[in-house]
C-alpha cells in the first residue's frame, strides 16, 4: 500500500520543524512539490532548503508539477475554487502515481495542514475517485497564528475569551459578535482598514519566519492602517508575492 505523509513545515523558518517532521522526512521515498511559477520559487527553495538540511537518507526523489493558475478575481468565488481544486486533484492523482507500491511520499504544507490550506482536501478527493490507493497521515506544523503571536510576543486570546480565525473576505461583513481576538488570513483587500478608529489593535506579519520578515503593531489608527498597505504594497511588488497574517484585538480591560 502506498503511504503519503502531508507534513507541516511551518510558516517560513526551516527551524520550526519539529522532531515528528524530521522523522518522517527521513523515512520518505518522494517527496511532491508544487511549482507556482517563477515568481514564487522562493517557497519550492525553502522546501529545498529543508530537505538539504534534515533528510539525511540517500536516494530519494523530488516530483515536480506545475500548480494550476486560479482566477483570483472570479464573479462566482466558490464555483472558481471548486473548478481550480478539481484541476489541482488532476495534479495530485499524477503525482501519487510516481509511488511504487510500498513506497511513501510526503507533500510538505506550509505552516499546518489543517489551517486554511487544502491539501488534505485534495487528498481525499483523489481516494474518492478510487483510481489510486494509498493511506495518508498528517503530521502538524507550526501555523502563521503560531508565529506571528510569538513574533509580537502576545498572546492568541484573552482571559476566558474566544478566538476566531477567519479571512478577510468573511471580515468584510463588519466585526464577528462576541469575540475580541480575530486573526484574518487571505486578505489582499487589507480589509483591517475599514476598521480603524474604534478602539482595536493590530498586530501584522508578512514572510514570517523568512530574512524578508515585516512586523508592524499597535492601535489601528487611519496612520498604522496605511502604513500596512504601503508596506504590504512595497513588499509584493518587489518580491511578486506576499504571504500575511494579521491579529485584531478588543481590549477587554
Amino acid at each position: 500500500m502506498r503511504k503519503i505523509s502531508a507534513i507541516g513545515i511551518g510558516a517560513g523558518d526551516p527551524a520550526h520543524l519539529t522532531v515528528q517532521a524530521i522523522e518522517r522526512l527521513n523515512d520518505t521515498d518522494v517527496f511532491f512539490v508544487l511549482d507556482k511559477g517563477s515568481e514564487k520559487q522562493d517557497l519550492v527553495g525553502l522546501r529545498q532548503e529543508i530537505l538539504d538540511r534534515f533528510v539525511e537518507r540517500p536516494g530519494y526523489r523530488v516530483v515536480r508539477a506545475q500548480d494550476p493558475e486560479r482566477d483570483r478575481t472570479p464573479a462566482d468565488y466558490r464555483k472558481a475554487v471548486a473548478d481550480w481544486h478539481r484541476l489541482r486533484t488532476d495534479v495530485y492523482e499524477d503525482m501519487i502515481r510516481e509511488l511504487g507500491p510500498d513506497e511513501r511520499g510526503a507533500f510538505l504544507v506550509w505552516g499546518d495542514p489543517a489551517l486554511y490550506d487544502s491539501t488534505l482536501t485534495l487528498l481525499d478527493a483523489v481516494l474518492a475517485r478510487g483510481n489510486v490507493e494509498f493511506e495518508y497521515e498528517v503530521v502538524p506544523g507550526v501555523s502563521s497564528v503560531a508565529a506571528l503571536t510569538a513574533r509580537h510576543r502576545t498572546t492568541m486570546n484573552q482571559i476566558g475569551r474566544p478566538v476566531l480565525i477567519t479571512t478577510g473576505r468573511r471580515l468584510e461583513a463588519g466585526w464577528p459578535a462576541h469575540v475580541d481576538d480575530v486573526f484574518v488570513m487571505l486578505d489582499a483587500q487589507c480589509t483591517f482598514s475599514r476598521l480603524v478608529d474604534e478602539g482595536l489593535e493590530i498586530y501584522w506579519g508578512a514572510y514570517l519566519g523568512t530574512p524578508d520578515e515585516l512586523l508592524l503593531s499597535g492601535p489601528l489608527t487611519t496612520e498604522l492602517a496605511a502604513q500596512i498597505r504601503s508596506t504590504r504594497s512595497a513588499a509584493r511588488e518587489r518580491k511578486g508575492w506576499i504571504m500575511d497574517i494579521y491579529h485584531l484585538r478588543r481590549p477587554t480591560t
